[in-house]
């Protein structure tokens, strides 16, 4: 897979040293149907290099900075690419499109599918999609290309309460429509799921990015039972976009050739995202709220909780907006990020006393953008954690410098 991916990005390289960026895609030259993109047009909607064959590739570079220090300890400087991801889509004919999405983590020891699917287009409100595709739970899970944000870091309740960037293999329909300042969208898909290691895993608690770690899942289910994601949006120009979205299956390996192991146990996942720009100061706000419900095995002790919730609210101001320093676009931002998880929402059987496990961080930052596509990121983290017994909570702070580029 490594060489198939290799060969593929050397092979389009030479294109794309004589591709011209496509105009239509940026930010001041977009066309209607760009300016009213909701959160599910995030993976079409891409930065890409054209040029005269039908193959279009981009992508976009991470890289960042830290000194981070937890009780008045810290490991020293610290530098990393968290990843490079490559983007390559190919317009079939007029109706069928394909998309797909590479990601490259840890210096290249690490080669992730994210995205690779064909569209085929029957009518704006009715599209078949099938591939590997991502899950549309939340906003954050398709939207999450690093250019896009103020924060070095990706939102906790996105990444260790929910999977980031969760796909499965599948298919499923999803469509659009649009009146005059409105836009509706819907998306569902059936797809592989979930796997016993979501309470089986190194953290000790309920944790759904294990699953992540299961690759089997591209070529298999792990229980032969499908899971469904469904999400629907509606966007108004002058209010902004609220999305709610649902994934649930069963997630347990309970049966195997006829013999019964366990009985099927559900997850069930619900989400609200919102984002929408004030007008009057060009203040930019995103945010998003999930709730996690798991049946848990009564085996289990009660630090796997079967409830969880978390979210985050992100608030972008820009401050300076004119030329500067050489580019004719720029702007400079100031941001603020809440966030906080919940691993484990209840109280102890025995003593009625609150559950721990829990998480909160605020990270205000600033911000230069001298292209709509590049953004320079310095960030102050400031967070407490808990454990499950909820003694005198860790306090982790520090800088976060990075970049993220699309190319």
């Amino acid at each position: 897979m490594k060489k198939l991916i290799i060969t593929l990005f050397i092979g389009f390289l030479s294109q794309q040293l004589i591709a011209q960026v496509d105009q239509s895609l940026l930010k001041d030259d977009r066309s209607d149907s760009l300016e009213n993109a909701m959160n599910m047009d995030a993976l079409s909607n891409r930065v890409y290099a054209t040029s005269s064959s039908p193959v279009s590739i981009g992508g976009y570079l991470e890289a960042d900075y830290k000194y981070i220090g937890e009780d008045g300890l810290t490991d020293g400087h610290s530098f990393r690419i968290p990843r490079v991801t490559l983007f390559i889509t190919s317009s079939i004919s007029s109706r069928i499109k394909f998309m797909s999405e590479f990601e490259f983590e840890e210096g290249g020891e690490e080669i992730a599918i994210e995205f690779a699917a064909m569209d085929v287009n029957f009518h704006p409100l009715l599209n078949l999609r099938g591939g590997v595709v991502v899950n549309p739970i939340g906003a954050f899970n398709q939207n999450h290309d690093g250019p896009k944000w103020e924060f070095v870091d990706r939102p906790i309740a996105m990444t260790q309460m929910l999977p980031a960037t969760w796909s499965n293999v599948g298919f499923g329909l999803y469509g659009k429509m649009y009146q005059q300042d409105w836009a509706f969208g819907y998306e569902a898909y059936l797809t592989n799921g979930f796997d016993n290691s979501i309470t089986t895993n190194t953290e000790n608690r309920t944790f759904l990015p294990a699953s992540k770690n299961n690759k089997e899942r591209f070529e298999e289910s792990s229980n032969g039972e499908p899971l469904f994601t469904g999400k629907i949006a509606v966007r108004n120009q002058n209010i902004g976009e609220l999305g709610l979205s649902y994934m649930g299956g069963i997630y347990n390996t309970h049966e195997d050739d006829g013999l019964i192991l366990d009985e099927p146990r559900r997850l069930d996942v619900f989400a609200v995202d919102f984002n929408t720009e004030l007008s009057f100061s060009d203040t930019y706000i995103i945010g998003e709220w999930a709730w996690v419900f798991v049946d848990v095995p009564n085996t289990f002790t009660q630090q796997y909780g079967e409830k969880q919730s978390g979210g985050f609210l992100d608030i972008v101001q820009p401050v300076i907006d004119k030329s500067m320093f050489g580019f004719d676009d720029a702007v400079f931002n100031v941001a603020l990020r809440l966030e906080s998880v919940d691993w484990n929402v209840g109280t102890f059987n025995e003593t009625g006393g609150n559950i721990g496990d829990e998480i909160w961080a605020v990270v205000p930052g600033i911000s230069f953008r001298p292209t709509y596509q590049t953004v320079f990121r310095l960030n102050y983290r400031y967070q407490e954690q808990t454990d499950i017994l909820g003694n005198p909570p860790a306090k982790t702070s520090g800088i976060e410098i990075g970049f993220a580029t699309y190319f």
